[in-house]
């Protein structure tokens, strides 16, 4: 009995110092992990992101970009503002908002889309006069590849990024047409995409399509409008479906021209600065329409409510998207943007469109399909139906 009484003490006594062990070691790894965050701490005295980038660049077990972790951290900021209208641009972003904003490229001159139930990129506008039409790319052909690089599965951003590049170069184009493969050589060149374009319709009603109100989209649109007068039209539509506005000195070109005196476009800044600009008493007096959709924007709805509170024209479509605060574009340092909203605009009427938009006077839907094709600008105008119901509404 003595002796099982003692093995027993001594396992004991050996479970305790293996416990009191473990303590110990718990311990000293715990004060070990405590010394070592307190010893980044102290090294680590700058801001906070400058900090964290430093500590992904020296520490993470991954891969990392140092570029990619300033974009998604400079995205992450914007996107915390909880404003639909403010944006963060990547540097290549950015130089592709330059062209879009100075409605140039250099480029070859068409507008592609995925074809759907096929592998590549249909071509669905080729520009008049431009580079590719040169060549002989048509409407409807199908790009599979450029310059050798097959295009199945890639995105559209990339596929242009592969046909655009320096002013004078030459790029191959693979195409698939009436299902043989065709390869063109195109030179790159400037290409001005049209701000406004225009045609005649049906008992002296002319149309004028405004893609943007972008660079020269004043001039152009002026131009389009005094050449359907001397056609004859009596009459005029402006299409803004599908436009995302632009900038407000192109606008209140335009409104000046069409409008007579008064109130045309008031600005309240971040710091309270007001700013109107007005009219003078020279108009353009005759019946109109304004053509609209979700997918009018900014400057593009801003138009049609200005014509509207002036009854100067009728307003036919689909509401609009709703917008009223005006945005300045800051470039940084490493070549990225930040488009930042800064201020509210108002109506000549004293109205905000944020949130709210416009609701037509005459409101028309469309399909899908039809849609589309309004995007790209491929139906026929006796198929539209909010086209018809604006001349239907001038009569």
């Amino acid at each position: 009995m003595a002796v099982g009484y003692s093995s027993f003490e001594g396992d004991t006594m050996k479970k305790k110092v293996l416990i009191l062990v473990s303590y110990l070691l718990v311990a000293v790894l715990a004060s070990v992990s405590t010394l070592g965050l307190e010893s980044w701490m102290e090294q680590s005295k700058q801001p906070k992101l400058q900090q964290l980038e430093e500590l992904i660049l020296t520490r993470f077990i991954g891969e990392a970009e140092q570029e990619q972790l300033r974009d998604a951290a400079a995205e992450g900021m914007i996107e915390s503002l909880d404003d639909r209208w403010s944006y963060y641009m990547s540097a290549g972003e950015f130089r592709t908002h330059l062209e879009t904003a100075n409605n140039a490229y250099v480029g070859i001159g068409i507008t592609i889309t995925v074809k759907e139930g096929t592998e590549g990129f249909s071509i669905m506008v080729v520009n008049e006069n431009g580079p590719a039409a040169e060549a002989g790319l048509q409407a409807g052909d199908v790009i599979i590849a450029v310059e050798g690089t097959s295009t199945i599965g890639m995105e559209a951003s990339g596929a242009r990024d592969l046909v655009r590049g320096k002013e004078g170069t030459q790029v191959q184009i693979t195409v698939l047409r009436d299902g043989q493969e065709q390869t063109f050589s195109v030179t790159r060149r400037e290409v001005k995409t049209p701000v406004a374009e225009y045609e005649m319709l049906e008992e002296g009603i002319g149309l004028v399509s405004i893609v943007n109100f972008d660079s020269r989209c004043a001039e152009e649109t002026v131009a389009a409008i005094e050449t359907l007068l001397d056609q004859g039209a009596e009459k005029l539509i402006f299409d803004v479906r599908n436009n995302p506005g632009g900038y407000a000195r192109e606008l209140v070109k335009v409104l000046d021209y069409l409008l007579p005196e008064g109130e045309l476009f008031r600005t309240v800044d971040y710091a309270g600065k007001e700013n109107v600009d007005m009219s003078d008493a020279d108009c353009l007096d005759m019946p109109m329409a304004v053509l609209v959709n979700g997918d009018s924007y900014s400057a593009a709805e801003f138009f049609a409510a200005a014509m509207a509170e002036y009854d100067a024209a009728v307003v036919v479509g689909e509401k609009t998207s709703g917008k009223g605060h005006f945005q300045y574009t800051y470039e940084l340092n490493d070549g990225s943007a930040v488009a930042l909203s800064v201020g509210k605009y108002y109506t000549p009427g004293g109205v905000s469109l944020e949130g709210v938009g416009i609701t037509p006077d005459v409101e028309v839907s469309v399909t899908e399909d039809q849609e589309a094709m309004i995007y790209y600008g491929t139906l026929d105008p006796r198929e539209d139906p909010q086209i018809q119901a604006a001349v239907n509404a001038l009569k």
